[in-house]
């Protein structure tokens, strides 16, 4: 079988990091740190729960590209609508859904964020649209929430859809960026490249090299490249499209590079992927690279870091007490709030 033709490598967005130090105020850096910890504290306390035989069906951790929701919740703020994959986790978190609530919907409890209903791969909030089980599945939702918003001209907010490399060889993906870049709608589709679609390598999947950079040109959108380790690449050029958007409210095509640490779900060895491998890109560990900026430049020492690493992990493990302390959803209630009997 012949081998896809592959474009030129991707252009990573450029950016001064000290330009994006000086402009932010040092109290958000911090909060963005304690997000990310929070995050990575959720998961892996979370997954130790699955091992346990506390949560059941699928997980799939966020481990390693806790840099990207970061900035782009920092950028856009909570006030636009999101949509995101089954890898749900930390974009719930970042939108205000507290670690007490997941972890109960992870433990399958009636004080659940989904009332038990929905588990791992299908958290809400007021902001977000759900996680999506199917692969490309929430991509047409932001574009329907991206047209109701030019619909009702709503000139403050965009919608804001994640999806992993896998979905962009998915009919609906192309459906829908078609569909955008036709009636000029306000949604930025963030790819986030982990370089796994399950265990596919993304090589083997796409025919191309640059997944936004190729795919965007096709339907006469912009597209952009950010590295997904670096949270202040990633604060960089989503500030930039931020500023585009608020000037012509077109769709954006954006890849974001990164790595999971882990494999596709807590059930997935991971085999198709060296140690070596997985060491080398754990090495760019985005929240090892953001306290050393924070480091470096003064805004935090180590005692300050590890005390805020104590206190995230200390709230996750009150979540999961929570979670095994919760009633089970009554049975009885199973048939409430189903629409499509």
């Amino acid at each position: 079988m012949n081998k896809p033709v592959k474009s030129d490598k991707p252009t990573f967005f450029p950016y001064d990091i000290q330009q994006v130090i000086k402009k932010v105020d040092p109290a958000r850096l911090i909060e963005a740190l304690r997000q990310m910890l929070r995050i990575r504290n959720f998961e892996t306390r979370a997954e130790s729960a699955y091992q346990m035989g506390k949560v059941g069906g699928f997980f799939h951790s966020y481990i390693g590209q806790e840099a990207i929701q970061t900035a782009v919740v920092e950028v856009f703020g909570p006030n636009n609508w999101y949509t995101t994959s089954y890898r749900c986790h930390a974009l719930a978190l970042l939108l205000g859904a507290t670690p007490d609530e997941l972890m109960a919907e992870l433990y399958g409890r009636k004080t659940g964020n989904a009332k038990g209903r929905g588990g791992s791969m299908h958290f809400f909030t007021e902001r977000l649209l759900g996680g999506f089980g199917i692969v490309s599945g929430q991509v047409p939702i932001a574009t329907g929430a991206a047209f109701s918003l030019k619909y009702l001209g709503k000139q403050t907010e965009v919608s804001l859809c994640f999806l992993g490399d896998g979905a962009v060889a998915q009919g609906s993906f192309h459906e829908s960026l078609n569909l955008a870049a036709l009636w000029d709608l306000p949604c930025v589709y963030i790819i986030e490249n982990n370089m796994w679609g399950m265990g596919t390598h993304v090589e083997q999947a796409v025919s191309v090299s640059r997944l936004a950079e190729d795919k965007a040109s096709s339907y006469g959108m912009k597209g952009y490249t950010f590295d997904g380790m670096d949270f202040f690449a990633c604060y960089a050029g989503f500030s930039h499209v931020f500023k585009e958007m608020e000037i012509n409210r077109k769709p954006v095509l954006i890849e974001v590079v990164t790595e999971r640490f882990r494999g596709h779900s807590i059930s997935d060895p991971g085999l198709y992927r060296s140690k070596e491998s997985l060491k080398s890109c754990m090495q760019r560990d985005p929240i090892l690279l953001m306290e050393k900026v924070l480091l470096d430049n003064g805004l935090l020492d180590e005692e300050a870091i590890k005390q805020m690493d104590k206190q995230e992990r200390d709230v996750m493990i009150a979540a999961m007490k929570y979670a095994e302390e919760s009633p089970w959803p009554d049975p009885l209630t199973l048939e409430e709030d189903v629409f499509a009997p």
